[in-house]
Formats: C-alpha cells, structure tokens, sequence
C-alpha cells in the first residue's frame, strides 16, 4: 500500500538547494540538534566503524574516531557540498546490513513516509547497531502558527507542517523494527525583533512550507500575523518563538541484547520500592521530577 504524499518532493528539494550555499548562517538550530547527539553518541561504548549520515545538509556531523561516514541528502546541492549521494529518506538505496550507526539531524519531520524511512534505516543496520535522531516535533513554531491563524480569519490555510509528539516518536521507533527504543525531548527558544527574522531564518535553512496543497501568504495577511507577532513581544520589544527537538534512539536487534521483562514477571511493588504504602498520594513535599528533564531554566534562549 502507497503512501499519500504530504510533502511535495520537488519542493524540498528545491528549498534545501538554495539553502545550501548560506546555510552557515541559519544553522543555529541543527547545531542544537548536532550537540544533543554528540551527547548521546558520547555515552555510548560500542566501537563504530561505519556511519550513515542521513539528511546530512553541509556535512558538519563527524562520525565516530576511525569511522567510515556515508553522507546522503535528499537535496542534490547539500549532497554534493558533503561528498556525499542525493536520496530521499524514505527510499534509501543501501544495502541491509552496510552499517553499524545511522544518524540523521534535522529531516526526519519532513518525511512522507516516516515509517518507511525509520525501517529502511534499520535495515541499513547490522545486528547490534545504533540509530540516532533528531527532529523539531510537536509545539515547534507555536507562536508562528498563533499569529497565521488568527491572522488568516476563519478559514486558516495550513502554513505549518504536521509535527510529532515525542510518544508517538517512541512508537513509531517500535513499529520500525527497533529494540530498546527511546524518545525524549528537548526544547529551544529563540528571540525575534520581528517576524521577518524568524521567516528569514526558515528560508536560510530550508524550513519553509512545502506541503503539496500550500497556498500564496497574501501580503495584507502577512501584515497582520506581523502586528500579532509583535504584540506577542517581550518588554524588550522581542518575541518567543519555540522550537521542541525530539531525540530517537534505537537499536538494531541482536540476540546479545537485554530483553524486557515479562508483564507480570515482578516481585516488589511500585509502592513497596517508593516507599509508600499502596494507594497513597503524593506528597506536596516531595514533588515529582520531570521524567524528561525539562525545566524553564533549561531553555536556551538565542
């Protein structure tokens, strides 16, 4: 069964061709993404030999100490800065097996098929390797999306791609194929004069609408979701805009690997090893923790 194109390939393409030749000077967001997967990559003890770099814009990941690294992009000029193959993510033309780490930073929310796209890069993978991701998902762009909406009327065309939230992330990762799979997410903020900045800055890095069914902005709507971006700003005159970057991680799966437990196979209670009895509440003296870590103190602010 085919997947519907939600996203016009000859668009995309195009998008990230003329992004490539300035893409030094937008590149703050994948940046983020590169030093969140170094960090994960870091704390991995495996010895790598082969990389797949997938979405690999101006082939600024480095692959592991010794490693061989295979780039692809599905633009052809980002592909050829790299010295790397022009391919769509979700038809990549690798063999089963040809690597034991695929990494891709900065592609994956603009993928038709997603699902494909996570399988085919598990079965690029031999058994025991790591895929590593990472994407803008559910909540980025918030407050461009306000301010088009309303500025739009009744009747709002879609201006801002589908996102994903970090669950479904993880289970998609499952779905795929992988073992051991983990999602998680962390969230950047940047500040804008205007919301000709924050529009520059998609176009510098390719991130404008490429929907198959987009339509013009109008200039007099574009004028009013600038009133409504301003009005939006800080006292310092600059506005907010969100950008949440979902982390994959998973594991090509191999016999050697940790198998989770059987449901129904514990000994000890949750209560038991909280120590609290069964059916309490929680005290308003011991909060709970963020089990992903967020805090407003950890946004980062450009």
């Amino acid at each position: 069964m085919s997947v519907p194109d939600i996203f016009d390939r000859d668009a995309r393409r195009l998008r990230r061709d003329r992004a490539a030749p300035g893409f030094a000077a937008f590149d703050f967001l994948r940046t983020a993404m590169l030093d969140g997967i170094t960090e994960r990559l870091a704390s991995v003890t495996h010895r790598f030999t082969d990389m797949l770099d997938i979405g690999c814009f101006d082939g600024a990941l480095q692959g592991p100490e010794g490693a061989t690294v295979t780039r692809c992009d599905a633009g052809a000029a980002f592909a050829a800065r790299a010295g790397g193959i022009q391919a769509d993510e979700d038809r990549l033309p690798f063999a089963a097996g040809a690597f034991d780490l695929v990494v891709s930073v900065g592609v994956l929310d603009s993928v038709n098929d997603l699902p494909g796209a996570l399988t085919l890069a598990r079965r690029a993978l031999r058994p025991d390797g790591l895929f590593l991701a990472a994407f803008c998902g559910m909540g980025t762009l918030s407050t461009l999306r306000a301010v088009l909406r309303e500025a739009e009327g009744d009747r709002p065309a879609a201006r801002i791609h589908p996102q994903i939230d970090v669950r479904s992330a993880g289970d998609l990762l499952m779905r795929a194929g992988f073992a051991l799979p983990v999602a998680d997410i962390e969230p950047l903020s940047v500040r804008y004069r205007g919301i000709g900045g924050l529009l520059r800055d998609l176009r510098g890095m390719g991130g404008t609408n490429i929907l198959r069914d987009r339509t013009p902005l109008r200039r007099d709507t574009l004028a009013r979701a600038a009133d409504l971006f301003a009005t939006r700003a800080e006292p310092d005159g600059k506005t907010v805009e969100h950008f949440d970057i979902v982390y994959l991680t998973g594991w090509s799966p191999a016999p050697s690997q940790p198998k989770p437990a059987r449901r129904g196979s514990a000994t000890a209670s949750m209560e038991g090893v909280l120590g609290r009895p069964a059916g309490s509440a929680r005290s308003a003296d011991h909060p709970v923790t963020d089990p992903l870590g967020e805090h407003p103190s950890d946004r980062i602010e450009q």
